[in-house]
């Protein structure tokens, strides 16, 4: 915008031969071309000019994400009457901070995030992601079949592996259920992933463990056991569920607060029109390993907040982490 304005006093005849009323008007031309070049808007959310901005935090490998988008941005322009423009931000906290600056207009994002944009941005989620058919998730906690171990009150006292500090399924959410029922163990550890979280109770390195639990789809085992049936084949028998916690939304897909309803509307629409594809169900599969998604309101993560509030955690800085 500067350099537009700068141009102007190149392109106009310099005033100074001028006296007089001819002066006063080339001045008072070159005022109204300044004003106008300034007051240029970048144009209506949705058109060519000012493409609705959407980002998808990153999951997979940058270009799994980048191929699959394409499909996507072409389906939203083909079903709405908006452009868009599709991101890849480099972390999930630049997402949050990309609604505060109107940078980002919709984003698939993690419910650490959402919960800290809501605050900060009033970003409002409109629809949850489906995993295995589901809009919630729920961690579980695990023991060797033949420990002894019969209910979660058994382990006070004892070993229990987590994931990492800043996991919901695999700390957060785990922890939340044993201080609920008052529940000390005599010892944790964080094995950083879900996968080795299953191996060190295989091998008894620890009394139990918490990670993610995904229901059996068509008899066959989703939860974390899975990740390790190469190593360990016989893992479903020798690794049982001990406990379930409760249920949590999934993650969700957020909108900026200043778009207009019918904007969001219009867009929700087209993401479960497009996800009810064939092609729509590889691409979000290939990106967040999502089976569909449902309609979904700010209320749906209240749960979220309230297992935060119970640990005295910050969203903040969990995201961090």
């Amino acid at each position: 915008m500067i350099r537009k304005s700068l141009h102007l006093f190149h392109i106009l005849p310099p005033p100074w031969p001028l006296s007089g009323r001819g002066r006063l008007t080339q001045i008072a031309v070159l005022v109204f071309l300044l004003m106008g070049f300034s007051c240029t808007k970048k144009g209506e959310l949705g058109t060519e000019a000012n493409p609705v901005k959407l980002y998808f935090t990153p999951s997979v490998d940058a270009k799994v994400i980048e191929s699959n988008s394409i499909v996507f941005k072409a389906f939203l322009e083909r079903n709405t009457p908006y452009k868009y423009e599709i991101s890849l931000p480099q972390s999930f906290i630049a997402v949050v901070e990309a609604f505060g600056t109107k940078r980002a207009d919709i984003a698939a994002m993690n419910s650490f995030g959402y919960v800290l944009a809501h605050k900060k941005y009033g970003a409002e989620a409109r629809m949850t992601v489906l995993r295995h058919g589901a809009s919630t998730y729920q961690s579980q906690f695990v023991v060797k079949a033949d420990t002894g171990i019969k209910s979660l009150a058994d382990l006070a006292g004892k070993r229990i592996a987590f994931v990492d500090p800043a996991s919901a399924t695999g700390y957060l959410l785990p922890l939340k259920t044993l201080k609920e029922k008052k529940i000390e163990p005599k010892e944790t550890v964080f094995a950083m992933k879900h996968d080795s979280v299953i191996s060190m109770v295989y091998q008894g390195q620890v009394d139990a463990g918490a990670t993610f639990y995904s229901p059996p789809t068509d008899g066959k085992m989703e939860d974390a056991r899975r990740l390790v049936l190469t190593q360990y084949p016989d893992v479903e028998s020798k690794v049982k569920i001990l406990e379930l916690s409760e249920h949590i939304a999934n993650d969700p897909v957020v909108f900026r607060k200043e778009m207009s309803e019918e904007m969001k509307s219009k867009i929700t629409d087209a993401f479960l029109a497009f996800i009810a594809t064939d092609e729509g169900k590889v691409a979000f599969k290939a990106i967040y390993n999502v089976d569909g998604l449902k309609r979904a309101t700010d209320s749906d993560y209240d749960k979220f907040r309230e297992m935060l509030a119970t640990l005295g955690k910050d969203a903040e800085e969990l995201m961090k982490k």
